[in-house]
């Protein structure tokens, strides 16, 4: 698979949906996981990233103009003991309880499926960085609809050893705008990762769509130590 510019990837698809990116810094020394949401209606739009533990979740900008929580607030990061887990959604809970029981990540996941907020079907995507005596691997999964009825749910995982420095995998919910939304296709894309923490973080915040961007996390773990550095940005301030 031959490499691509993340910022091409963001600048190119207007409406990418919610997006996980995760990688090896280009210096080699840090694992990178990054996280974003973007909205099309007012409830969506509604939302900040806020600090939750070792984790992060969701929650409206304005309580007052709260409508449907149910797909919008959630944890979409959860830190179980050397693993972090990263989804759109409440899955992030499921992945942390049974891993937390001794089942497996794509064994979590075989317990969920795609989002019920028909005809969209929305994707349910999710990662996980684990790391182990000072080296790191990652996976990725999707679980989305069939067909256009959401009649049964296709699962895939996606896994990745000893990752390159500057070097990631990049998978998001949506094509593009469209109604229905079109669900994500094929595999994670290749991408670089490149930059501090910082630099990163702004390339990816300037390269999400204006209108529709929401929130992004982004962190940084030191695969030697496990200690990492946290970036969040929020449209709404």
């Amino acid at each position: 698979m031959e490499m691509q510019l993340l910022e091409k990837e963001l600048s190119g698809c207007d409406y990418p949906g919610r997006g996980i990116v995760i990688g090896r810094s280009c210096d080699g020394t840090k694992a990178v996981a990054a996280y974003f949401i973007m909205g099309r209606s007012a409830n969506s739009r509604n939302r900040v990233f806020v600090e939750d533990g070792e984790g992060i979740r969701t929650q409206a900008f304005d309580e007052s103009k709260l409508e449907d929580p149910s797909l919008i607030i959630y944890a979409p990061v959860r830190v179980l003991k050397n693993s972090t887990i990263v989804t759109n959604g409440d899955q992030t809970d499921t992945v942390y309880e049974l891993m937390s029981e001794g089942k497996t990540f794509e064994q979590a996941l075989r317990t969920r499926e795609f989002e019920p907020d028909a005809p969209n079907f929305t994707p349910r995507i999710s990662g996980i960085i684990n790391l182990e005596n000072g080296e790191f691997d990652y996976a990725m999964s999707i679980l989305k609809s069939s067909d256009k009825d959401g009649s049964a749910c296709s699962r895939y995982t996606f896994s990745y050893e000893k990752p390159a420095a500057g070097e990631g995998h990049f998978i998001h919910t949506y094509m593009g705008d469209g109604t229905p939304l079109p669900s994500f296709e094929g595999e994670p894309t290749l991408v670089k990762i490149s930059g501090d923490i910082d630099e990163f973080t702004n390339m990816l915040w300037d390269n999400l769509n204006e209108d529709n961007k929401v929130s992004l996390f982004v962190r940084y773990i030191d695969i030697a130590t496990g200690k990492y550095e946290t970036r969040i940005v929020n449209k709404n301030k």
